[in-house]
């Protein structure tokens, strides 16, 4: 018998900015290089190789709002959250969906980024 794989919410951009803008915290699992180049104000950066030594770091009270760059690292990721028990969504999509719907990506230093 297969497990059963945890549904995961596929959310595009403009309601993940919603429920951003409503308390959720929104996890960027991108690499080093692609965060630098231009992430969400106001995301948390883990890399997807670090979620697991660093899952301490994730709010167990409200939902996470996983982004990449298109939404394949986000998903598998959203995906292993749910089944450990967190309330997470995927942003369809990902980074480069976020900024073809006009949100802003910016620098660290609040510049207007890029998607890499």
């Amino acid at each position: 018998m297969t497990p059963q794989t945890p549904e995961v919410p596929h959310i595009d951009p403009a309601e993940s900015k919603q429920r951003v803008d409503g308390g959720a915290m929104l996890l960027d699992v991108r690499n080093a290089d692609e965060w630098e180049a231009g992430h969400v104000e106001g995301a948390t950066w883990i890399p997807m190789n670090e979620i697991v030594d660093r899952q301490g770091e994730l709010p167990t009270d409200r939902e996470i709002v996983v982004i990449c760059k298109v939404g394949g690292r986000s998903a598998r990721v959203a995906e292993a959250l749910v089944g450990a028990g967190y309330d997470a969504a995927n942003v369809a999509g990902g980074a480069e969906a976020w900024q073809a719907a006009g949100l802003p990506i910016v620098t660290s230093d609040g510049r207007p980024g890029t998607v890499a």
